[in-house]
């Protein structure tokens, strides 16, 4: 079989797999948030968590209660890393240093899952599950969260601009959601061969004849939620490459898939939530508002994993013509195939898994998942966050191109006025801003030198490289991805406290932003579509939203991406 025919079989088999999803699965999350059922499992946790599920909140409530579970969980996971050691299943760990429990904290919590550590030799077999995995439940959960209230702000009319209930929003996504999905996708992984045990690890000896100890984890449970939440961190430090994690193309495969099902599905999701389950029209015109964004999210993620295709086939050296292609850094059960789609896959989204070494792609390649990165993750995003992330561009494309023909900017009959623009215009400018100054700052400190792989006098190829990395790992934390171009060591306080702040930063500042957005849509009245307002379904509208999604990352990193991948790419 050629390169070019198991790339397009992987490629088909995915999308024809997202394509018969869509529709259940997207149905049934609308209907898990519009129910006003709760389960009895559910119920008892209100009653516990003196929780009145029938008190909907304002974005200023709602907002707060973000915020207040998000600082909770950072304590509460920077407190069990610190005295793991002491606790059961510590398999002889110590506690985890303050300044990477931090970071791993803020990185958890954020949906970030930047690691700046060996998993294997740094976190128990007490601390993966009960602090790690319980945040990649959670953190993922609130994106959806997020994303569904501004979907209730484009719905509702509401004169207090009451948007729902987090806490029953939080509920509902990480039980019904994310708890069942994750759990099936679990039970194929181990069918596959990938491991669960509490067992510290076991000794094995090398083909050199020294004696090797492996280690073990609870990986399956861990590895389907890492993937379904789009949050990354593995539970070994090779990630998705390593055998127990992803043993074979097929694992491969479905691990794509739990990347990718819930930010596709949630575009039908919308599509369902905004139209009027009474009128059949309005059920199609909402359909068609949320094929729209699946389509813009399609034309970016398939226009780079092309690129990415293209770059990692070709043979650019010695050791790639005698591989017959960019072979350095990349598993040989998945190939140039596997791991290109898992690469674009997992940079479009905010997950940050890796099934290969990044540090090692072509300039081309590299370049590709950065500006993945860049174009603010939403080909097609991480759960929640891709979503809310192109609904704010639709809004800014929607008073663009209203500008630009002189028709009435209004999106789903809600009128874009000066506040609601202003607060999607700042939402947008948070993670260029912290990309930027954030690279800038480091890339000036003389002491952050030395922790760069590859460095030289400047304009040589390895300093060029070192740029890339260190702009790589400030978008990575920035858009809360978690990837890295593994040439550049992270451990230094500087990187920790720096890139920790981009996460915060990078998170909690649009969700704000957002959820402000979403309780000034849901204070408006709707207005009926007229003949000024600009269509916002069909092919016009998917190439304004795409120009406009390419056009601002161009505008904004273009010359970054000058410094670092283009002028490595043309060495």
């Amino acid at each position: 079989m050629t390169p070019a025919l198991a790339a397009g079989l992987q490629v088909v088999f995915v999308l024809a797999v997202l394509a018969v999803a869509y529709v259940p699965v997207g149905d049934y999350m609308a209907r898990v948030y519009e129910s006003r059922r709760h389960l009895r499992v559910e119920s008892v946790l209100y009653r516990l968590c003196r929780i009145n599920p029938h008190t909907e909140q304002t974005w200023y409530g709602y907002a707060g209660s973000v915020l207040g579970f998000s600082a909770a969980s950072v304590l509460f996971l920077y407190a069990l890393q610190r005295i793991q050691g002491v606790l059961p299943l510590s398999g002889d760990l110590s506690g985890v240093s303050p300044a990477v429990a931090f970071n791993t904290a803020v990185s958890f919590v954020t949906n970030t899952n930047w690691q700046s550590y060996a998993p294997e030799t740094t976190m128990s077999n007490l601390t993966q599950p009960v602090g790690l995995a319980v945040q990649n439940f959670v953190s993922a959960a609130v994106g959806m969260a997020v994303a569904v209230a501004l979907i209730r702000g484009f719905v509702r009319v509401s004169r207090g601009g009451e948007i729902g209930n987090f806490w029953v929003d939080l509920t509902r996504g990480s039980l019904r959601i994310l708890l069942p999905f994750s759990f099936v996708i679990a039970l194929i992984l181990l069918s596959q061969g990938v491991i669960q045990s509490f067992h510290p690890g076991f000794a094995s000896t090398g083909l050199d004849g020294s004696s090797v100890t492996n280690a073990l984890a609870p990986v399956a449970s861990q590895e389907a939620i890492k993937e379904l939440g789009t949050n990354g961190g593995g539970i070994l430090a090779a990630n998705s490459a390593h055998p127990f994690e992803n043993p074979t193309p097929v694992s491969n495969i479905v691990e794509i898939l739990a990347i990718l099902l819930i930010p596709v599905a949630l575009t039908r999701t919308f599509g369902t939530m905004v139209g009027d389950p009474h009128d059949r029209a309005s059920m199609v015109s909402g359909h068609r508002q949320g094929l729209t964004l699946l389509a813009v999210m399609g034309i970016l993620w398939g226009s780079l994993l092309a690129v990415t295709l293209a770059a990692e086939s070709g043979r650019r050296g010695v050791a790639a013509t005698a591989a017959g292609a960019m072979m350095e850094g990349k598993e040989v059960r998945f190939g140039i195939p596997g791991t290109a789609l898992f690469a674009v896959s997992t940079t479009g989204t905010s997950t940050g898994a890796v099934n290969s070494a990044h540090d090692s792609l072509s300039p081309l390649g590299g370049g590709a998942v950065l500006l993945n990165m860049l174009l603010g993750e939403i080909a097609p995003g991480g759960v929640g966050t891709g979503l809310y992330g192109i609904l704010v561009l639709a809004l800014i494309a929607v008073f663009v191109g209203g500008l630009l023909v002189g028709r009435t900017p209004e999106y789903l009959g809600k009128k874009l006025r000066q506040r609601e623009i202003t607060l999607a215009a700042l939402s947008v400018l948070v993670m260029p801003a912290l990309v930027l100054i954030g690279t800038g700052i480091t890339v000036i400190l003389s002491s952050t030198t030395g922790y760069q792989g590859n460095s030289g006098d400047p304009g040589s190829p390895g300093s060029i490289h070192g740029f890339s990395e260190v702009l790589y790992a400030f978008a990575s934390a920035s858009n809360n991805n978690g990837s890295a171009f593994g040439g550049l060591t992270v451990t230094s306080d500087w990187f920790q406290t720096a890139l920790g702040l981009c996460m915060l930063f990078g998170r909690f500042l649009p969700i704000i932003f957002v959820l402000a957005l979403a309780g000034s849509l849901a204070s408006q009245k709707k207005t009926a579509a007229g003949a000024g307002t600009l269509p916002t379904a069909g092919p016009m509208f998917t190439g304004l939203l795409t120009g406009t999604v390419v056009l601002v990352a161009a505008l904004t990193f273009f010359p970054a991406l000058a410094l670092g991948p283009i002028a490595e790419a043309l060495q």
